[in-house]
């Protein structure tokens, strides 16, 4: 077996094998929670928390997984440690899971995570599965705020509105407002607009990697 070393590892999650634009793995939360930056950061950092410790924990113990039932016993430990996380922001961070809601507990769902669990972390050391969840995590983090950011722009000419809600009142001054009226181009707060906006992303990775292609 290949042993990747941690820097390729990690441009894997983030550029090669990006979730959201290469693999185009865990499109719903991605597509319904980008409305705004702020969710689709908090859902970003949730789901690249679980598939860090997931990697790890599966890791860890595969060894003392029947082969035959091994599918279960990683969504076992999947939803586990969402719950977890889900637990700890309603009692430390309830703004933040209010703002999630349901996205919370879809992580176990997320295939995303199932399939990183099944074809890295059931075959690697606890470190290295753990650097791959958070090499993929990171990747999906950062598409969710690209498009989370440019969809909020359009739609409503602000920038990390909601934060305060997230971060507290003092996070307000950091709003940024970038345009006057209410609705810009409504039209990218729709379903139709996240999935030509990840359109465009797609087009746009794609087109840079042809040139470092040819370069």
């Amino acid at each position: 077996m290949t042993v990747e070393s941690a820097p390729r590892v990690l441009a894997d999650g983030l550029w090669r094998n990006n979730p959201g634009v290469v693999q185009l793995l865990g499109l719903c939360p991605l597509l319904a929670v980008s409305t705004n930056a702020v969710n689709a950061a908090c859902l970003g950092l949730a789901t690249m928390l679980a598939m860090t410790v997931t990697g790890a924990v599966v890791a860890g113990v595969r060894d003392a997984i029947p082969r035959s039932v091994r599918i279960p016993a990683f969504i076992l430990v999947i939803a586990g440690l969402v719950t977890g996380i889900q637990l700890a922001l309603n009692a430390y961070a309830h703004a933040v899971y209010v703002l999630l809601g349901l996205f919370i507990p879809l992580i176990v769902t997320n295939c995303l995570v199932l399939a990183r669990v099944e074809a890295y972390a059931s075959r690697r050391p606890a470190w290295r599965a753990a650097l791959d969840g958070f090499a993929m995590g990171s990747g999906l983090t950062l598409v969710l705020v690209i498009l989370g950011a440019a969809r909020e722009f359009a739609g409503s000419g602000t920038v990390l509105a909601g934060l305060d809600a997230a971060a507290g009142a003092h996070a307000k001054r950091w709003i940024v407002h970038l345009a006057a009226g209410d609705s810009v181009f409504p039209l990218t707060q729709t379903a139709c607009g996240a999935f030509i906006g990840l359109g465009l992303l797609i087009a746009l990775r794609n087109a840079v990697a042809g040139l470092r292609e040819k370069s």
